[in-house]
């Protein structure tokens, strides 16, 4: 049976390319400025390659699509017998990227909804799923971008980082770069809050703030039905912990994803992150 909205989202959410295929998901690439190359995440550079980068101290930035890409995705889905298309994307907050594809949707051969949700990585992964499924049992674009939204909302991100100094470079710190100075000495906790990387805790060494994010992360799934999806950069160590606590904390836990994250986020948050999602089903 043919898809009638199809559902697009970018490079930042995460999503396993297993899942993205069987679901018909597609994601338009942000791109990766390392030195004078720019790179397509996902497909020119990996995470291990970012982070070795950023362990030198090369120049790394990152870029939004071009609406021009966006405008492809679009009639790409078009040409495939979509009547619809709902466009997903992370906070505006971080990237012109949910602008444009705004621009692009504007010509685009079939109805586009763009929505900010507000997330980014599996946080963003979870609505593009929840959008998708939705469309695959016969639901409309407004039906699309509800659950989306609906997930969104149950959804919350938490993270540590070893070092806020890739996030103060790319000026992603949101009102917590108000505490760097002080934060720089010990280890941040921060959570995703209303588009913006926020200051959640300070804690004194690595291995506590570690443990204090497992039980973040357990206080806040508590009995409800989860998904949990854990992230890292150049710890896969520290992940692979993680999620087999949480696999003991969470009695509601349905799926567990453990990935590590792509070049555009690793760009800002260095090596040693260590991030978990949780989102209500």
């Amino acid at each position: 049976m043919s898809r009638h909205v199809a559902i697009v989202t970018d490079s930042t959410a995460y999503l396993p390319r297993p899942t993205m295929e069987r679901h018909g998901i597609t994601a338009v690439p942000l791109t990766v400025v390392l030195g004078d190359r720019a790179l397509e995440e996902g497909t020119e550079i990996s995470a291990r390659s970012l982070a070795q980068a950023l362990q030198k101290r090369h120049s790394v930035t990152t870029s939004r699509p071009s609406p021009e890409v966006f405008a492809a995705a679009y009639r790409t889905a078009a040409e495939g017998g979509a009547d619809a298309v709902v466009s997903l994307h992370l906070s505006s907050e971080f990237s012109g990227t949910y602008d444009a594809a705004l621009l692009a949707a504007a010509d685009a051969p079939v109805p586009v909804r763009v929505v900010d949700t507000g997330m980014v990585a599996m946080a963003l992964g979870f609505c593009a799923l929840a959008a998708a499924e939705t469309a695959e049992a016969g639901g409309g674009p407004d039906e699309a971008v509800a659950a989306a939204e609906k997930r969104a909302a149950g959804t919350s991100a938490y993270f540590y980082v070893d070092t806020l100094d890739y996030l103060r470079r790319g000026g992603r710190i949101g009102t917590a770069q108000a505490l760097l100075g002080s934060a720089l000495a010990v280890k941040p906790l921060l959570e995703l809050d209303a588009g913006r990387i926020e200051m959640l805790e300070k804690v004194r060494t690595a291995s506590k703030a570690i443990a204090r994010l497992e039980e973040i992360v357990a206080e806040r799934a508590g009995a409800a039905p989860v998904d949990i999806a854990v992230h890292h950069l150049a710890a896969p160590e520290r992940a692979e912990r993680l999620a087999e606590r949480l696999q003991e904390r969470v009695p509601g836990l349905v799926d567990l994803h453990v990935s590590e994250v792509g070049a555009v986020i690793g760009a800002h948050t260095g090596p040693g992150l260590l991030g978990a999602v949780i989102s209500l089903r």
